[in-house]
């Protein structure tokens, strides 16, 4: 029997323990602020029916889906002239019917239109889990990663928005960052923008140019306009928007006047002042995150998708792209039949949040361990004494393990260090008859005489 080398799908990672140790940190982190802010956690399973994914992603989406053969003989059923047509998209219609999940937000407008009936609106939900994109894989990109999102529907109230920008700050200081961005901006300032040079049809191309103002600067820009169809007369009126400076209040004035023709944009500009209101007023007391916060008008995320806020948060501790963003959409379960519901909604990016930790070295030594106490065991009569001391560290909420044979010390001691266990406990026929037992420090190499309740103090 040939024996088959192990490997894995690319664009797949398995993790080991210390990343689990790492990545639940950050879940739980971010878990415990959502809820906080009354969001509550759902699940959607990893598969959906096809027919709910396709057509909600567009067409470079829409290939990117992955799809689960039918069941059984699957080709039973197929037409021999759809197979010899080689279309494959065709044919993928009639051998597949579910796939697995694209993103969290189109399960989860499904997940609201089934249960509509059992749902208090506003419907506040959060959800961490893995998705599956078909996508090439290359640093950074993987085929399965997860996304950690959260969404309130049915509420059109701006407070939404400015909780949102609390529960980053909250969630990022936690995780110990201190230099970062929360950015926002609004579609209808875009729309606004675009309707005054007279070009309302091309908001799209002028937004996809001025968001790579940071990577090809204001002459890149330019250039960029005028291949997508705009004049050097648009680009005057462009640029005093393009280069906007100083504090987000200056900003505002300015474009004011610049859209004082368009009833969209000052829509826009109405909208963000509602936001910045509510956060002044809910963090009256920590006026440093209000210094976070960034009207970045060249931010345009998602546009097709956004018609409100749009946000993005960007650390400026690592060169590392957004760690975050979200923002309102209008109809997001318009899809399923179920209008005019509007939504609001972030996402954390976690594998990217992970490897700015680790860079800053921030991960605390609590969520670099996992055991953090080994008994050893040299014989039976050890072995038998420590059973009831490994209990008595349990029931206090210490991990704590028992070398689970009887072995060398240097054996036990290596098994302890390649699992970055902190304490170990040395029971000889000494420590048994005194009952006073050897704590080694394992980073320090100190050891101690002490009481089993002693050590329980110490390590809780």
């Amino acid at each position: 029997m040939s024996v088959t080398k192990p490997s894995l799908p690319k664009g797949t990672r398995d993790f080991s323990p210390q990343e689990m140790v790492k990545r639940n940190y950050i879940f739980d982190t971010i878990k415990t602020v959502f809820r906080k802010y009354g969001y509550a956690e759902i699940q959607t399973p990893s598969m959906e029916n096809l027919q709910t994914l396709t057509g909600k992603y567009g067409d470079e989406g829409d290939k990117l889906i992955f799809k689960i053969l039918n069941s059984g003989d699957y080709l039973a059923k197929v037409d021999e002239t759809l197979l010899t047509a080689r279309n494959s998209q065709l044919a993928t219609s009639k051998l597949s019917e579910k796939a697995l999940r694209y993103d969290l937000t189109v399960p989860f407008a499904r997940y609201v239109v089934m249960h509509q009936s059992e749902i208090a609106f506003p419907f506040k939900r959060f959800q961490v889990q893995p998705v599956w994109r078909a996508d090439r894989p290359q640093k950074g990109r993987y085929r399965e990663f997860y996304q950690c999102d959260a969404d309130v529907v049915g509420s059109p109230s701006l407070l939404n928005e400015a909780e949102f920008i609390l529960i980053y700050h909250e969630a990022l200081s936690k995780l110990g960052l201190k230099d970062f961005t929360i950015k926002i901006n609004n579609r209808k300032i875009l729309s606004g923008i675009a309707e005054i040079i007279g070009k309302p049809e091309l908001i799209v191309d002028m937004t996809v140019a001025i968001d790579k103002l940071d990577k090809i600067g204001l002459d890149g820009v330019a250039k960029e306009l005028i291949e997508r169809g705009f004049t050097e007369a648009d680009i005057e009126k462009l640029k005093p928007v393009i280069l906007l400076e100083g504090a987000n209040v200056a900003k505002l004035e300015s474009l004011k006047a610049v859209l004082s023709t368009s009833e969209t944009g000052l829509k826009g500009i109405e909208e963000i002042e509602t936001v910045f209101n509510y956060v002044n007023n809910l963090v009256s007391d920590n006026p440093t995150l209000t210094t976070q916060i960034e009207l970045d008008i060249t931010l345009a995320r998602g546009l097709n998708y956004y018609t409100g806020c749009i946000f993005e948060v960007k650390t400026n501790e690592v060169a590392m792209g957004s760690i975050g963003g979200g923002g309102r959409y209008d109809d997001l379960t318009g899809m399923f039949g179920l209008k005019d519901l509007t939504g609001v909604g972030i996402s954390f990016g976690a594998d990217r949040i992970y490897d700015v930790l680790e860079e800053l070295n921030l991960f605390p030594t609590s969520a670099q361990q996992g055991t953090k106490v080994l008994i050893s065991n040299f014989d039976e009569n050890a072995e038998l004494y420590a059973l009831p001391l490994l209990q008595q560290f349990r029931t206090a909420n210490i991990a704590a393990e028992l070398y689970p044979s009887s072995a060398k010390l240097k054996k036990q001691m290596s098994y302890a260090d390649a699992k970055h266990i902190p304490y170990v406990i040395l029971i000889g026929e000494e420590e048994m008859q005194n009952n006073l037992l050897t704590l080694k420090d394992m980073v320090s190499g100190e050891q101690q005489k002490l009481a089993a309740a002693e050590i329980i103090e110490r390590l809780k």
